[in-house]
Parts: C-alpha cells; structure tokens; sequence
C-alpha cells in the first residue's frame, strides 16, 4: 500500500519507519526544510528522532502536495492546534477513495472540535474515510521496533481490515474499534491528566498520589467520553487505560515532564519553549471547556487548567482536591 504521513515531528517519523518495515511504499512530509535535507542526505531526522535511521524506502519531501499523491492512506501526525491549515493544503490533492488515518491526539482550543470533526469540516470526507489511531506508544520505541499495540477506530470494517492488515506487523499489532468518538477523546483527555501526575512527581507526593490521580483521571475521562458518545468500555482499552497508565508513568512522556517541571516550580513558558508539542497544555482548556459546557464534573482537568492558566499554584491544589466534599467511587 502507497501510504503517506503528514507531520515529521517524533510520531511521524516513528510511525514512517515503522510503516517502511511493514513493506508499505511511504512518503513523508516535513514542515521544516532542514528535516527534509536531513532526511533526503543523511536518513536522520535532525530535529526529531535524531538517533534513529530512517529507511531508504521513505521518500521525504516538503510539499503536501508531493507526499500525499497516489496514496490511499494519508496518515495525519500534526499536533491538532495547527490541523486546519495543513488540511487545507492537502485537500485538492487527496486521492478519490483516500483514508485519512488521525494519529493526533488533542481537541482544538477554539473550536472544541475532535480532530474527526475538524477533518470533516475541512476535507468533506464520507463517515467512513476517517480512521483514529490511538494507543500506548512512545515513538521513540516504535522507532526502535519493541513490541507495541494499538487501535483503529473507525465506522467501515473493511477499511479497518485493510489497515489493520498493512500496518500490523511482528513488533506493531494493531486492533480495530468502531467508537471514534471514544477512542479520539481518550487519546486527548490522558495527556491531561500525565500533566496532573507528573506534578506529583515534581511534588514528591509519592506513588499513592500517582495512582489516585490515575484512577480517579480515567474516572472523569469516561464521564465525559460516555456524556459525548463514547463507549465505556473504550475508556478501559488501549486508548484509554492503556495510553493513560503510559502517558502518566513513562519517562518519555513530554505532558508528564511538563507537569514534573512545573511541579518544581518552573515556569510555563520556559518548559513550553522547546520544538516538541505537549498537547496536553492547550487540551486542558479545551477539555474543561467542554466539561462545563456539558455540565460534566472533572475536579483534576478543571485544576490541571488553573495551574497552566496562572491561577493556582501546583503546591495550592493538593488540599484543593483533597478536601473536595466526599463522594461515592462508582457513579459516572
């Protein structure tokens, strides 16, 4: 299969060498023009993934145009906050019949859109064109090509087979869904809740603290998921247990050292200014927008927000979620 990813940042570039190694013909589009020398002369991304080579059956160019011609997967890795304008450039070059598989995780800021949303508003793609990828994997070990698992969410069960089929490999196997809506919002929501846990760690509140923020975090992503249409059961898969307990734990994670970082009292700005997106920052907002808006109650979103927002300190929070008024766990 001619396959096409749109983003060069960590994931693309894992996912294209992985996708190279799963016999797919694969070109990669890069924003940046020194990524695109880099990979074309040297087979490293010099700005992302610096380390790992990149095969020659990877064709990298700096046109959307180029990357996506002819290919009937266009597998899209931009961080969602910057999705619209890039759809923009590749929708008059889409193949007729193109999949866009969604390997973005976020909801946008402005709009409070999924990314299936935001893709049918800028593409006019049928239902079942759209597919979410989602799942725990850290690029740099799917670059490596240890063992990892995902899912494909999507409506059509052919093309789920069909993706699943190609992109499944000894090192990636992936699983299909037909819960996009639940899949894509666990995808998002987890990154919010690793910023919560990595302030405990900046914090020194212990492993106790973790868990709590673990289990009471995948508790208010499913409220919301399941008040938005998602399944409950969603929430206890690879997308959502599975890329939670990751993003909160692994030492890779970019929105878990966010939250370490600003637990030891670093500003938000400088922990932002590096070239890596953590997409749990803008999701908070977009998150605890989407909460009031529904009238979903998500105490570790809304603190996660405060904090990023200047309006509670790290240190304020802990007595501001433990003294919250007692409740039953069970209820959604």
């Amino acid at each position: 299969m001619r396959v096409a990813v749109v983003g060069a940042g960590s994931w693309g570039t894992a996912l294209a060498v992985h996708l190279a190694r799963a016999r797919c013909q694969v070109s990669l589009w890069a924003r940046e023009a020194e990524v695109v020398e880099g990979i074309a002369k040297d087979r490293h991304n010099p700005l992302f993934l610096p380390e790992v080579a990149i095969p020659k059956q990877v064709r990298v160019t700096g046109e959307p145009g180029a990357a996506v011609a002819g290919a009937r997967a266009v597998v899209f890795a931009v961080p969602v906050q910057f999705a619209r304008e890039v759809l923009r450039h590749l929708a008059p070059h889409l193949l007729p019949g193109a999949v866009l598989v969604s390997a973005s995780k976020g909801i946008e800021v402005g709009s409070l859109a999924r990314m299936d949303e935001i893709v049918k508003e800028e593409l006019r793609l049928a239902e079942a064109a759209f597919v979410a990828l989602s799942g725990p994997s850290f690029a740099r070990e799917v670059a490596a090509g240890l063992p990892t698992a995902a899912v494909l969410a999507g409506s059509d069960p052919a093309v789920l087979r069909e993706l699943q089929r190609v992109f499944s490999n000894g090192s990636f196997r992936f699983y299909t869904a037909s819960d996009v809506v639940g899949v894509e919002l666990a995808g998002a929501l987890k990154n919010v809740i690793a910023i919560a846990a990595g302030m405990a760690g900046g914090l020194e509140l212990g492993l106790n603290a973790v868990a709590a923020l673990l289990t009471r975090g995948l508790h208010e992503i499913a409220r919301l998921g399941v008040r938005l249409g998602g399944r409950e059961e969603t929430f206890r898969g690879l997308a959502g247990m599975g890329d939670l307990v990751l993003t909160c734990t692994g030492a890779l994670s970019r929105n878990r050292s966010v939250g370490e970082r600003l637990g030891r009292g670093e500003p938000l700005r400088e922990i932002l200014a590096g070239r890596e997106v953590a997409e749990g920052v803008p999701t908070a907002r977009a998150a605890a927008a989407l909460a009031r808006r529904h009238q979903v109650e998500m105490p570790i979103t809304f603190t996660v927000e405060a904090i990023l927002a200047g309006r509670l300190a790290p240190r304020d929070a802990v007595p501001a979620l433990m003294s919250r008024s007692l409740k039953d766990e069970a209820p959604l």
